[in-house]
């Protein structure tokens, strides 16, 4: 089950539109990775999120094999914020967050949950 603002995102960016991102590493702003961009993204409304979306199967890989990413966007560059209006519909200053990948929620193997209570 997908977690996290993958389907409730306010906007999106196709991800070869968002190659100034990447790599994220390189990036001179705030970059929150892992558990802690889980955490920034668990605090924002979906609406209020950027995703950065996968428009094939090989972007959707390369996506999902990429660490969970959120970046605030008020802590981009002008030129980058610049892009990021330029490419999306809604006003920029309604959005906080731009998140790259997903995660997934726990769940359980339903097929060997049917033995535990044997």
């Amino acid at each position: 089950m997908l977690k996290g603002h993958f389907k409730s995102a306010g906007a999106s960016i196709e991800v070869g539109a968002a190659d100034y991102l990447f790599p994220v590493e390189e990036l001179d702003t705030t970059v929150h990775q892992y558990r802690d961009a889980q955490l920034a993204l668990d605090d924002v409304d979906g609406e209020r999120v950027i995703l950065v979306a996968p428009t094939n199967l090989a972007s959707s890989y390369h996506l999902t094999q990429h660490a969970l990413t959120a970046i605030p966007i008020e802590s981009l560059s002008s030129a980058v914020q610049t892009r990021i209006d330029d490419t999306i519909d809604a006003p920029l200053e309604t959005f906080e967050l731009i998140q790259i990948g997903k995660w997934n929620s726990n769940s359980s193997n339903h097929s060997l949950a049917e033995f535990t209570d044997a």
